[in-house]
């Protein structure tokens, strides 16, 4: 497969397509298995789109806006920046920007702002945004808090645009595949939901931004954890699964955070959660694993299980007569955005549907501090900057925890010295 980058010129050159992956590296597909067929916006105009950020994750919406310009769906007319972009990563005629201001006092009659910045300027960025005519694609974590979650709700609310999340995995088939398979009992009643990821994040990992594993930036919330970051996907999928989208779709949030590695914020962790139906939810998560591998979302029933490995979008049904497996297509949620600014298609991964998930971050924010494990239960690979903590047994420690729906604590690992943090729940 082949997409497309800029020349000088401002053409389009083919270079061979490759992974567009999700935040920190996750792979989700190529730029067109991305690109959902029945998107709605064939007939659109072009609309006119700015991007903010374009480094890091923002050269992966370089490329699929490259893609999405090439088929005449939208113009990105404008970027901004403090850091310049690299030659020939946007096209020439489209204006540079040190900051979204800036951009915004000189670009008129946006349609589309996408905001792919560090975690904890998506407040102020998207607020910015909102106060336009554009609608807003916003990357995950929507922000550091629940209280800047509740102004940008009110915001959006108050402006009527529509607010999109940077969960890929959402937009994937899979998902009514499962919801279908749900309804017709194939794995008879659904009684409980785990998240399963175990990664691998060198020493070079934290290193890349100043921001990379802190709670906090003096005094201004990151949160920047596996589970609200790297492995974010794999909660805010269980929680669709589930049903749970908004803070009402959510009854309890526990936290059980852990750090191998000399960073403020969580490297390994298990969350449960129960939703409002009674439904529980175990998400398992490291970034020390001994090897890196596809994460997934197991559905676990009175009849057979489901697994989902959402970076894939593959899903695996297993009952007394056997084992099936299918891989699924993906919508993109650049395109459902303009389709719903164009056609009221419905979002994807709005930000009112993003609610539970905030209930989680907002959990792990305001949790005790991660414990440290044991350096006596951690072994360190590789040298220098490529060097990476394996926590000991921590592949069947996961495992164990969402299959019983336990902590490391009530799992009684020797490392685990920690226990369970009770969230309480805002007032509805």
């Amino acid at each position: 497969m082949e997409s497309a980058c800029w020349n000088d010129a401002g053409a389009m050159t083919l270079v061979p397509a490759m992974l567009v992956p999700g935040q920190n590296g996750e792979p989700l597909g190529t730029a067109t298995e991305a690109a959902g067929s029945d998107a709605g916006t064939a007939a659109m105009p072009s609309a006119r789109v700015a991007l903010v950020g374009v480094h890091g994750f923002g050269t992966h919406h370089l490329r699929n806006l490259e893609r999405l310009q090439a088929a005449g769906s939208v113009e990105l007319v404008a970027v901004a920046d403090p850091q310049a972009p690299a030659p020939g990563a946007v096209p020439p005629s489209a204006a540079v920007y040190p900051g979204l201001d800036d951009l915004l006092r000189n670009t008129p009659d946006l349609d589309l702002v996408i905001v792919a910045t560090p975690i904890q300027t998506h407040a102020p960025l998207a607020l910015a945004a909102l106060a336009t005519d554009a609608e807003l694609y916003l990357e995950k974590p929507p922000v550091a808090s629940l209280a800047d979650f509740n102004r940008l709700c009110a915001a959006a609310s108050g402006s009527g645009h529509g607010v999109q999340i940077g969960f890929q995995s959402l937009g994937s088939h899979a998902l009514q595949a499962i919801e279908e398979l749900l309804a017709a009992g194939t794995i008879g009643t659904l009684e409980g939901i785990s998240a399963t990821g175990r990664w691998v994040r060198d020493r070079a990992y934290y290193k890349r931004s100043r921001w990379a594993g802190k709670r906090s930036i003096n005094g201004v919330d990151v949160v920047d954890g596996v589970a609200t970051n790297p492995l974010a996907h794999a909660v805010a999928t269980a929680l669709r699964i589930a049903g749970a989208r908004t803070t009402t779709d959510v009854a309890s949030v526990e936290t059980e955070l852990y750090r191998a590695n000399d960073i403020e914020s969580d490297d390994t962790s298990v969350i449960r959660i129960r939703t409002a139906a009674g439904l529980p939810i175990t998400c398992a998560l490291t970034i020390c694993a001994s090897e890196s591998v596809e994460p997934y979302v197991t559905l676990q029933g009175s009849a057979g299980t489901a697994v989902f490995h959402y970076t894939e979008d593959r899903l695996t049904i297993e009952t007394a007569s056997g084992c099936t497996e299918e891989t699924y297509g993906r919508d993109d949620l650049t395109e459902n955005l303009l389709a719903h600014r164009a056609h009221g298609v419905p979002l994807t991964s709005s930000l009112v549907d993003s609610g539970a998930f905030m209930l989680v971050l907002e959990a792990v924010r305001t949790a005790p501090l991660p414990a440290f494990i044991d350096p006596a239960h951690v072994r360190w690979e590789g040298e220098g900057d490529a060097a990476h903590a394996v926590v000991a047994g921590i592949e069947e420690a996961l495992e164990r925890a969402g299959r019983q729906h336990a902590t490391f604590s009530e799992l009684g690992l020797p490392w685990a010295a920690a226990e369970p943090a009770v969230f309480e729940l805002p007032a509805s």
